[in-house]
């Protein structure tokens, strides 16, 4: 008992009274069909269970400040241990955190760059020497100014400090600075004791002049006595403060440094944080492409944001100001000098004056981009002017200069964030850091073996490609996820229950074996490891695999299979049948183009001056390693400049040439985020089946003799919802300490209607009743309606006959809300002439549903349309027009087509150089097909 965990009589969601025993430190695999209830079973069960028992055992205290777990339904599970998720759906949206701070690297990096690095100047690159007191005093003098000599004395504590304002004030001091606030000593002063102080005493308030030097040593001498080698000098005239310190310093330049600390080497601090973005790396500011017009002269409207209606003072201003500074105003902005240009966008402090209103006004042009800033400020469009920028005075590193001028081993903070983890490696090595004084190796020596860790384990599951400085917005869900993987070995936990959503998305064939390798590692720690996975290589690689089916939703929820993989192949289950290859998924069609989509001049992060061409009216698969450019190329390239000539999208492309849009009418981009973020969208709204339905109900006899109209059957809007619940169908009660619990609303019966809408009835079903049915059930029911009919057929032909007209929009999972995207967009009535782009559609879908998709996505191209797919699924690959295959490998070493061609043509004649194409040719041998 004590090695198998037991599942009895699970039923949440569609589980059908399962229950099943698994065994304790294995690796299991959860698979079956799209909707099956795999992930009901693996998270909604087994982890929200797990969690539960754990948060229950914490103080009610504790329990508030954590996410609240229901029991699911289930009898009882035996033999659970604590259970961590790794999902997708973590990825963090703070700007603030990069790869580096998830895995916990950077801290390690703060602490070693504090400890042993080496500081230099960031002026002039020369290493920190000590100044002494008469260094300080020279400095000093050179001023001319009214000024305060300060003692820092406390900085950023916490507590009262009383008996040192006593000190002082028996001393003789009379004033004293405290959290920026001048305060005399002679005066009660009471410090909340709970709060961060700084207090720094002026020593002495005087003119700095020659007359006054004597009294100036004195005072500065006083100060760095009092502070142990600090002093800080208040400019009163120029409201500067400069700090002097008698540890580091510069004598070149003349420039006093802080002691180093991990806080000098944190983004999120002020201490170490560049002072123009903040630690962010980027500056949000008014794109200057938006605001232009290159073509067009000033008094024609050049500065858009100036010219036009309710703008008469702005075009007034700006056409002064040209005459001024003597800028011409009938030339095309694109003809003027480059000075022009800058004064034109940053204005000058020249003051000129102009007639507005009958009134003479004198002004000063503070330049296009900030005066466009301030019309626009308010605008309901703002976001669309505004881009990200790199900063300019820390580059995108985040830190202050003085923490960038840090060096151990001869780098510096940013360039060590700023190489691919693959080859950071090689610089952590240990052996680099003999040349180390005796002290500095034996402090920098566990901190590196932490570090060395923690980049074998990403660069083992297929990270090698990243850096670590990399925005975790830009991480995708699979990135993320094998991120968390790495972090959790490196954390060196046993007996623990991990429940992992299919780690493989986005991951190459070549990488997987890496992958299986890292899981296994992890169960090596004594771990047990449940994965919901389609992968076949994953699958063949588990110690137990559970089949949940036999079809989708109402038609799953059943253990179908539960064994090993040898007792797998000799079954006859859905997976055990593509496995075995007793169905394949061979859709090929092998169609040939002579037209073209190409494009030329494209650099975007790894790919550097690239040119490709895409045959139109193709499925065409762009694939290659991680981090190969394939995103950089469809998603951050193409994308953008179809929606700017396609869909009319305001978007700048810089550089890149195009030819062949002219023969599309638009660009569709299905990816994999909801269709819906509320209860309120389901399937049944976001395809416009909702809208046909409550029609057809508007015109039964009897709706018509009460005079209910078509909003009567909507439970957005009161008149038809059950106002109890706001037709929401649920009430939420808050149990404090408690998860909050969803009950029924007991108005309606969760029905989301109010009793006289529930009595209009269509062939003896109410419209709630037709929310609750299955996609497959429907379409028999309104066989004899073509509109909803034919709507309801797209969705099962993308595999989803099984989801309820009216689900939740926010438990449906990625794959199901891209296949109802796809769906929606093959009961549109079409031109023949779109172009749409996705994103990895297969992920989350088992062979069978891959094979429903490819079927969809060769109808959509049958049809006239372009299909481009970013992919590493070789079910699709294999049944692809033309290949695009990037690499050779990830990161700065890809960003180059390696190969192009028909599925065929790529494992004969590529199978040496593409890892795609090699493991093709292994997919072709396996399905006995021949290389032509």
């Amino acid at each position: 008992m004590n090695n198998e965990i037991q599942v009895i009589n699970a039923s949440e969601n569609n589980l059908k009274n399962i229950s099943l025993t698994l065994p304790k430190n294995k690796l299991i695999v959860f698979t079956g069909l799209s909707g099956s209830g795999k992930s009901t079973l693996a998270f909604d069960t087994l982890y929200a269970e797990g969690q539960r028992r754990y948060i229950e055992s914490l103080s009610a205290y504790a329990r508030q400040f954590l996410d609240k777990f229901r029991k699911p339904n289930v009898e009882k599970i035996e033999g659970l241990t604590p259970a961590i998720a790794i999902d997708q759906k973590s990825t963090s949206k703070n700007p603030r955190s990069t790869v580096g701070t998830i895995t916990e690297i950077y801290d390690y990096l703060r602490l070693l760059y504090s400890k042993i690095g080496v500081q230099h100047c960031h002026k002039c690159g020369e290493k920190i020497n000590k100044m002494d007191t008469e260094d300080i005093i020279n400095e000093i003098a050179k001023f001319s100014e009214k000024a305060m000599i300060l003692a820092p004395l406390v900085k950023e504590k916490k507590g009262t400090f009383a008996p040192l304002l006593e000190s002082l004030k028996a001393q003789g001091f009379i004033n004293i600075l405290i959290n920026g606030t001048l305060t005399r000593l002679d005066e009660p002063i009471e410090l909340a004791k709970t709060k961060k102080h700084t207090i720094k005493l002026v020593v002495d308030r005087l003119r700095i002049s020659d007359d006054n030097k004597s009294r100036l040593a004195q005072a500065v001498e006083k100060a760095l006595s009092l502070s142990y080698g600090e002093c800080e000098l208040e400019l009163l005239e120029s409201n500067k403060n400069i700090h002097y310190s008698l540890h580091n310093a510069c004598f070149k330049c003349k420039i006093s440094f802080n002691k180093l600390e991990p806080l000098s080497f944190s983004f999120n601090s002020p201490k170490g944080a560049c002072s123009l973005c903040d630690g962010l790396g980027i500056r949000m500011s008014i794109d200057q492409e938006k605001i232009i017009n290159y073509e067009r002269s000033i008094e024609d409207g050049a500065v858009r944001t100036m010219m036009g209606f309710n703008k008469s003072y702005y075009s007034k201003l700006l056409l002064a100001f040209c005459e001024a500074e003597k800028i011409p105003t009938n030339k095309p902005y694109e003809e003027l000098s480059e000075y022009q240009k800058k004064l034109i966008l940053y204005g000058s402090a020249t003051e000129f004056s102009f007639l507005w209103n009958k009134h003479n006004i004198k002004k000063t042009f503070d330049g296009a981009i900030k005066i466009s800033y301030e019309i626009l400020k308010d605008d309901k469009d703002f976001n669309e002017y505004i881009t990200e920028k790199t900063c300019p005075s820390c580059k995108g590193f985040r830190l202050n200069e003085q923490s960038l001028a840090v060096l151990v081993n001869g780098k510096s903070i940013a360039e060590v964030i700023s190489t691919p983890i693959e080859e950071i490696c090689e610089f952590f090595k240990i052996e680099n850091f003999n040349n180390l004084n005796k002290q500095d190796y034996e402090i920098s020596y566990p901190i590196i073996k932490e570090i060395n860790e923690r980049l074998f384990f990403l660069n083992d599951v297929g990270l090698g490609y990243l850096t670590l400085g990399r925005d975790a917005r830009t991480i995708s869900g699979g990135e993320a996820q094998r991120i968390r993987i790495a972090s959790q070995i490196g954390s060196g936990l046993s007996g623990v229950l991990y429940v992992l959503d299919e780690p493989s998305i986005g991951l190459h064939e070549r990488d997987t074996q890496k992958l299986i390798n890292t899981l296994k590692s992890l169960q090596a720690k004594g771990n047990t490891l449940i994965v919901v996975e389609h992968d076949r290589k994953t699958i063949e690689s588990a110690d137990v695999i559970v089949e949940i089916g036999p079809r989708a939703g109402t038609g799953g929820g059943e253990i179908i299979f539960n064994g090993t993989y040898k007792e797998l192949l000799k079954s006859k289950c859905e997976t055990a049948l593509y496995i075995n290859r007793k169905k394949d998924i061979d859709l090929y069609k092998a169609r040939k183009s002579d037209e073209y989509l190409e494009l030329s001049g494209i650099n975007q992060n790894n790919i550097k001056d690239l040119s490709v061409k895409f045959p139109l009216r193709n499925l065409v698969c762009v694939t290659g390693v991680s981090g190969s450019g394939k995103s950089s190329l469809m998603l951050h390239s193409l994308l953008p400049i179809a929606r700017a000539n396609l869909n009319r999208a305001k978007a700048v492309i810089n550089d890149i040439t195009y030819k062949g849009l002219d023969k599309l009418d638009k660009v569709i981009f299905l990816d994999q985020s909801p269709i819906g973020k509320t209860p309120r969208s389901n399937p049944a709204t976001y395809t416009g089946l909702m809208d046909e339905i409550r029609n057809l109900f508007a015109n039964v006899p009897e709706a018509q003799i009460r005079g209910y109209k078509i909003g009567r059957f909507s439970f957005n809007v009161a008149g038809g919802r059950c106002e109890k619940c706001s037709g929401e169908g649920e009430l939420k009660i808050s149990m404090h300490f408690l998860p909050d619990v969803n009950i029924t609303c007991d108005a309606c019966g969760g029905r989301r209607y109010n009793h006289q809408t529930l009595e209009i009835k269509y062939k003896d079903k109410n419209i709630a009743d037709v929310l609750e049915m299955s996609v497959a059930e429907a379409y028999e029911f309104f066989a004899k309606h073509p509109k909803i009919k034919q709507k309801l057929k797209t969705l099962m032909d993308v595999g989803l006959d099984y989801i309820t007209l009216g689900q939740n929009a926010t438990t449906l999972s990625g794959g199901e809300a891209q296949r109802i995207k796809i769906s929606k967009e093959l009961s549109r009535s079409d031109t023949g002439n779109t172009l749409y782009l996705l994103d990895e559609p297969t992920t989350g879908l088992h062979f069978a549903d891959t094979q429903k998709l490819v079927k969809v996505l060769q109808h959509l191209v049958d049809a006239g349309n372009s299909v481009f797919v970013i992919e590493h699924n070789l079910d699709l690959i294999k049944n692809a027009d033309y290949i695009i295959d990037m690499g050779p490998e990830g990161g700065f070493r890809g960003g180059k087509i390696i190969a192009t061609g028909n599925p065929l043509e790529l494992a004969k004649k590529y199978a040496d150089k593409s890892y795609t194409a090699k493991f093709l040719a292994q997919e072709f041998k396996e399905m006995k097909k021949e290389l032509k």
